[in-house]
């Protein structure tokens, strides 16, 4: 089986660019929904957020720790290394059934161990005030509390420079699908219909 990391900042399209690699047959792993069933539904870890930060809520807590990088790195100790496991877990039982490919999706790609079992990284970019938009309109926050949360996380320079395969998300969602194909395809060693 073959494994892409599918990295980009928040906004940028990585849900959209993991879509259209299910659409082209691959199994995907969203890390960030693997993270939220952790912080509900693992009793330890859900003890351990609640003691440092007094909430589980995800609006509560990410305005504490993309507030406060000490913080940040507290809340990451305790959910990284589960959603790991939980990653490579699912991985194995993928590989077991015979899956051609996978997509992990993680905005952390390159600071996790995660990164070595990979077999490509692919960063989506997009235009950073776009995506301050989108979020805003989509999630309900203000344009300071996204650039916050763009500010925990490497840039997309960095992140486009570390990958195998930059996505860039800053035209039509046709062209985005022209390059996610081909660069499938690559990965395969196939041609594009």
């Amino acid at each position: 089986m073959k494994v892409i990391g599918l990295t980009g900042n928040i906004g940028c399209g990585k849900s959209s660019v993991a879509g259209m690699l299910r659409e082209l047959g691959a199994a995907t792993i969203d890390a960030d929904a693997l993270a939220r069933q952790i912080r509900q539904n693992d009793a330890d870890a859900r003890r351990a957020i609640e003691r440092r930060f007094g909430t589980i809520d995800a609006r509560r807590l990410g305005e504490i720790v993309f507030a406060d990088e000490a913080a940040l790195r507290v809340l990451e100790a305790i959910l990284h290394p589960r959603v790991r496991d939980a990653v490579r877990e699912r991985l194995a039982e993928l590989a077991e059934g015979g899956v051609e490919v996978a997509a992990v999706e993680v905005i952390k790609l390159f600071e996790s161990p995660l990164n070595d079992a990979l077999d490509e990284s692919w960063a989506v970019i997009c235009d950073e005030d776009e995506a301050v938009r989108r979020l805003a309109a989509s999630r309900g926050m203000d344009a300071a509390a996204v650039r916050r949360r763009l500010a925990a996380q490497s840039s997309q320079e960095e992140k486009a420079a570390r990958a195998d395969v930059v996505i860039d998300n800053r035209g039509t969602l046709d062209e985005t699908r022209r390059q996610v194909a081909a660069a499938l395809a690559a990965l395969l060693g196939r041609t594009v219909d």
